[in-house]
């Protein structure tokens, strides 16, 4: 994906000034993480089937190769085909030239992070074909000319009045806040979209090993729609997403649901084999499975590799103090929050550097992973290898490298001390700066800072009082 026009601290300025926004987001952050919670509360052995999947999704990575394989054969023993995308342009390509070959007008997608990643809908519709998202929360996206704010609730950022806006600009209908009425507007206009499509495009929640099937997963219905009605499916799969057999499956949907929105399961899990076979009236003709790479190879085995176990719940997002603060749109990237901070900068390169550094490594998304991913230890690699590659930003390695002398030399650091002391005596009011110079400003904007004590904790040692 390409790099935004503004920078990160432009883009959180951006979204601070915007407090209604910010308001929503964290409200219903705050509800997902609250459902979790509960769920999990509900789960007496949530423990030990997290150390189950953590498992299961270090094995699968450890034997990527094997899997895949497996994977590829018995789908294309089922009738499929696969193709498998080094990049983003490949895999856009494979599917445009399937569109051009079987005529494909209009295209029925659901929910996929992953073509987000690739931007596969600009390039189809570059090449004059129609693509509707039928996902509702994706669709409202679509329809505003806006961007997902969440990995599973792309309008977190989104009130009600600001749907019904969308829906009374873009479809022409009369204005409701009401989440049926909202509903009811979106089921017509997509139902004749389901009806009319010629290729229907889904992600993968799950490829499995031992079947080749695929498992698809939403709270909609449209997952199975649009993998049924049209004539075409092509499923996008990140190669990191299998897992060897349907018991495994099992483990990762229980997780899945409980974390990502506080259900036992998710509405409708669909495990999918193939195309329609002879005699079969459902089901499409043909099933491309487009098994994407897109960097995940240099990931795996990396330092940084346990990002790739993660299985897009969005629970660290609904964790996370900054996220709750700033939102998604403020990443710049598909994926925000912890998760994101850690693999963008993988995926998309230096723009996104400064991501991994938005945290307050307090923890909490490692908490609720479901695979028990080390977010805080992860973010703290990545920007151990910021600073190894000089890529960290000027002034900081700067501030690190004049502490890194002075706090070695204690003449140096005894100056320092000092020198600090003498200016909180001069500008300090009643033992606090009120007002910070520079990029300190961001400090003080919102808090007081305290000055520094009369005496340091190493005064005091070395001179105790007589008492």
């Amino acid at each position: 994906m390409a790099a935004t026009e503004l920078s990160f601290y432009d883009r959180i300025s951006d979204a601070l000034a915007k407090p209604e926004g910010q308001l929503a987001i964290s409200a219903g952050a705050k509800a997902k993480y609250d459902n979790r919670a509960r769920a999990m509360s509900e789960f007496p052995s949530m423990e030990i089937t997290r150390d189950r999947a953590r498992s299961i999704r270090a094995h699968t990575l450890s034997q990527l190769d094997k899997f895949l394989a497996e994977f590829a054969d018995n789908v294309e023993a089922l009738g499929g085909h696969i193709f498998w995308a080094k990049d983003a342009q490949e895999c856009n390509q494979y599917i445009n030239e399937i569109a051009r070959a079987k005529d494909v007008q209009l295209v029925a997608k659901a929910k996929s992070m992953l073509t987000e990643e690739i931007s596969l809908n600009q390039s189809l519709e570059t090449s004059g074909i129609d693509v509707v998202e039928t996902d509702l929360g994706e669709f409202i996206v679509q329809l505003s000319g806006d961007k997902p704010s969440h990995i599973i609730a792309p309008i977190l950022h989104m009130t009600r009045e600001d749907v019904g806006n969308v829906f009374n600009e873009k479809l022409n209908v009369p204005f409701s806040d009401d989440p049926a009425t909202l509903n009811a507007i979106a089921r017509t206009h997509m139902r004749e979209i389901f009806l009319k499509a010629d290729m229907g495009i889904s992600g993968v929640n799950f490829g499995v090993s031992e079947s080749g099937a695929i498992c698809l997963v939403t709270n909609e219905g449209n997952g199975r729609l649009i993998s049924t009605a049209p004539r075409i499916h092509v499923a996008v799969m990140g190669m990191e997403r299998l897992v060897p057999t349907l018991g495994d499956l099992s483990i990762m949907l229980q997780l899945l649901a409980r974390s990502a929105t506080g259900q036992k399961l998710t509405a409708y899990s669909s495990i999918l084999c193939g195309p329609r076979r002879k005699n079969e009236h459902d089901g499409p003709e043909e099933l491309h499975i487009v098994i994407l790479d897109n960097g995940r190879s240099e990931i795996l085995g990396s330092a940084l590799s346990e990002i790739l176990y993660c299985i897009r719940c969005g629970a660290c997002l609904n964790a996370c103090p900054v996220f709750h603060s700033i939102g998604g749109h403020a990443y710049g990237s598909v994926y925000p929050g912890p998760v994101g901070s850690v693999l963008s900068p993988l995926l998309f390169g230096d723009p996104w550097n400064p991501l991994p550094h938005a945290s307050s490594l307090c923890g909490a998304c490692k908490e609720v992973c479901p695979v028990n991913i080390d977010l805080p230890g992860l973010l703290l690699e990545s920007r151990s290898q910021q600073i190894a590659k000089g890529k960290s930003p000027l002034l900081m390695r700067l501030s690190q490298w004049i502490y890194a002398i002075t706090s070695c030399n204690p003449i140096l650091f005894g100056l320092a001390l000092r020198s600090g002391q003498v200016v909180s005596r001069l500008l300090a009011h009643d033992g606090w700066f009120t007002t910070l110079p520079g990029p300190l400003q961001g400090w003080s904007v919102h808090r007081d800072f305290p000055a520094l004590a009369k005496k340091s904790f190493r005064q005091l040692w070395d001179k105790p009082s007589q008492d």
